[in-house]
């Protein structure tokens, strides 16, 4: 994965860290959000109202989108990684409805565990020892998580392991779609996913009431802010600064899930949660100093 946050002006670190606890904040009021509509929706149909209604703040994109040019590949990208979204969301607000906030949120933190797997397998990236021995620590993490054989693994567990790979999916896609323009990439997603939701909506639909359409627009609008916050924060600060902030989504979604819920805290979920942000974190921040190292310092650019 590359350091997102490697950029002229990612020297900002107190910014980025302020930009990613608004993100995580977000994150938290999206988790909020859809926990509180529960079940009286079908997942499909909740998903594809998101996004439908999440259209509405497309509206600025819309000028890059069309100035932006695309060929025939990077349409079939843009679908296989709509394809791919659209079944992380579809197995994401399942999730939502059969387990705890914090068990969610804390297996979703496998997606940058995934990604840095299946760069080595697919694009061919080099697994050191250390990055293999913090992808072993981030499993050890789910699996005191599930702890199969002590309690049931519910359909909702089962459906998170889906999430974070169908989403891990759909970053490595986007890595190949990073020169296009941010603007083009994240509306072409949201176009794609939408369109993709459509028939598995159709499928399931029940009439919504008007305070649900509320309620899901207010999922779309803190989503966004949450994505655009999470990009101020890698342009303000390098990731290996900015990851370890994300933690504390996980603190906050278990404090909420008690609080307005009434779900139990799980130290087990903690600790495994701790473990794969630590995981995730160290990766992130060899990634950092690898990247550092194999940059030619300013004197030599010169020669």
């Amino acid at each position: 994965m590359a350091d997102k946050g490697d950029t002229p002006d990612a020297h900002r670190p107190v910014a980025g860290i302020l930009w990613m606890l608004a993100t995580g904040l977000n994150f938290v009021g999206v988790t909020a959000v859809v926990k509180h509509v529960g079940g009286d929706m079908p997942a499909a149909e909740a998903a594809f109202l998101r996004y439908f209604l999440g259209l509405i703040f497309l509206i600025p994109m819309l000028g890059p989108l069309f100035r932006s040019a695309m060929t025939r590949s990077d349409l079939k990208l843009y679908a296989w990684r709509g394809a791919a979204h659209t079944a992380g969301v579809i197995c994401w607000f399942y999730a939502m409805t059969k387990i705890p906030i914090a068990e969610v949120t804390a297996m979703n933190y496998l997606n940058p565990v995934y990604v840095t797997i299946g760069a080595a397998l697919i694009f061919g990236e080099q697994l050191a020892t250390r990055r293999i021995a913090a992808i072993a620590v981030a499993f050890v993490g789910v699996l005191i998580i599930l702890r199969p054989g002590f309690r049931e693994v519910s359909p909702g567990h089962v459906a998170m392991l889906f999430t974070a790979l169908f989403f891990a999916a759909s970053y490595l896609l986007a890595s190949r779609l990073s020169g296009k323009g941010a603007a083009a990439v994240v509306a072409m997603l949201s176009i794609t996913v939408t369109i993709g939701l459509a028939p598995f909506a159709a499928a399931v639909w029940v009439t919504p009431t008007l305070s649900q359409l509320f309620w899901l627009l207010l999922v779309a609008a803190f989503a966004t802010a949450g994505h655009f916050s999470m990009t101020m924060a890698f342009r303000a600060a390098p990731l290996a600064v900015t990851q370890p902030v994300s933690f504390l989504q996980l603190v906050w979604a278990t404090a909420l899930g008690w609080f307005a819920f009434g779900e139990a805290v799980d130290g087990w979920v903690v600790l495994g949660g701790a473990l794969i942000v630590g995981a995730v974190s160290f990766i992130t921040w060899r990634e950092a100093v690898l990247k550092r190292q194999a940059t030619p310092p300013t004197d030599a650019a010169k020669l």
